[in-house]
């Protein structure tokens, strides 16, 4: 049994494999299936469309404090498979847990903003003070409204940060957050000027935004953007191999699945990176991306994989399946409320708590969350070689500054 306690200002430290507690700390934990895919790294805009009103759901738990969890148990297609991870790591955070203090309402959100925006409500008229999840950013946004007109704040799953705003947090990893740590990473290893290579999609367009803040912040220059339709990125590189003695850092936000084109076009304009530095995001910790000629040497963002492989052990044992990658978000989601509500007594759910600068340790590292909704996250730095990734600058333990 694991025992979780809480206190303002607290992180949350390891107490065993798979585990995370400590005296004066929140205790989180989880982890994965040791698969490459770094949780959440796609931009998801979730399925529309009508749902009729939400059902009884399920409920785990029978003490006093009431938790939502708001998860996508149908869709289209019939029973989620993800969604039904998630309802699993919340029940394993309980076991885990030992609580006898809170009950949690699970409610299927059928995958549609409508669906969603039933279930919150259905789980605050059953007394909810918190909702977690759902993983939609269209689904977010819907729960946001109801959460917030009751006074309630949400914690959510959806990797896309325009779901975010204040009350209504975003446990997820965000793009934001990996491409900050890759050229805070670059400028601390000495590169000057980083050029970009960014295909015309939803990721790379957030990724760019972040990009043009970060480099600015860390004093690097960007003297060239090339941006490409998806699948088709060799005139861009043409144009950034001609202008080769302008930059010696490349930044590429492209998915996994579309980067063997990119390395072909990159090896064949002399652009690999055992000439110029390449910078990734987390979406290429895959084994699609580690084989890749260009890559060799290329540097990527992603959180460490040691809690989550625990996690994963512990839920096959329980489940007799693998986890879904971003089950973890609900393990540490429910970790952290049921933490919260043992230590913070009425103000367990209050901003102030949520945001504490000082933050949280889960399953994949330290997080903490921002006034504006969207978090800060530990990450490492992985070089590619060899098909495999070694860390090379490793994850914080804990956060300095206020957050903000």
């Amino acid at each position: 049994m694991n025992n979780f306690t809480a206190r303002p200002g607290a992180i949350f430290s390891r107490m065993r494999a798979g585990f995370l507690a400590g005296a004066a700390a929140l205790a989180l934990a989880a982890c994965s299936p040791g698969g490459p895919n770094v949780p959440g790294m796609k931009v998801d805009t979730g399925p529309g469309g009508p749902t009729a009103a939400a059902d009884a759901g399920e409920i785990i738990g029978t003490g006093a404090v009431k938790i939502g969890l708001v998860v996508p148990l149908t869709g289209p297609n019939g029973p989620s498979a993800v969604g039904a991870s998630l309802r699993n790591a919340a029940k394993l955070a309980y076991a885990d847990s030992g609580s006898s203090d809170v009950t949690i309402l699970v409610k299927d959100d059928k995958s549609t903003p409508a669906g969603a925006a039933a279930a919150a409500q259905a789980a605050i008229n059953e007394g909810a003070e918190i909702i977690l999840g759902p993983v939609f950013a269209g689904d977010v946004k819907e729960v946001g409204r109801v959460a917030h007109s009751a006074g309630k704040p949400v914690i959510a799953f959806s990797t896309d940060s325009s779901a975010a705003g204040r009350g209504n947090y975003l446990l997820s990893f965000l793009v934001e957050g990996h491409v900050d740590r890759g050229l805070t990473f670059a400028a601390q290893r000495g590169k000057k000027s980083v050029a970009a290579l960014v295909p015309e999609n939803d990721y790379g367009t957030l990724a760019l935004a972040q990009f043009q803040q970060s480099a600015a912040t860390a004093g690097l220059r960007v003297p060239l953007i090339e941006r490409y339709k998806p699948g088709a990125p060799g005139e861009a590189i043409q144009r950034l191999a001609a202008a080769r003695d302008q930059f010696d850092a490349i930044f590429i936000p492209e998915q996994a699945d579309a980067m063997a084109s990119v390395s072909k076009e990159l090896m064949a304009a002399s652009l690999d990176s055992k000439k110029v530095q390449i910078i990734g995001t987390g979406v290429w910790n895959d084994s699609r991306t580690l084989n890749l000629p260009a890559l060799q040497g290329a540097w990527f963002t992603a959180p460490e994989n040691a809690g989550f492989n625990a996690f994963a052990q512990r839920y096959k044992a329980k489940f007799g399946s693998e986890p879904a990658r971003i089950a973890t978000l609900a393990y540490d989601a429910v970790s952290l409320a049921i933490a919260l509500s043992r230590s913070q007594g009425s103000q367990r759910y209050s901003e102030s708590v949520l945001t504490n600068p000082s933050g949280f340790n889960g399953a994949d590292g330290v997080f903490r969350f921002k006034p504006d909704g969207t978090n800060e996250r530990g990450l490492s730095v992985l070089e590619i070689g060899g098909g495999s990734a070694k860390i090379i600058s490793p994850s914080p333990r804990s956060f300095t500054g206020n957050g903000a």
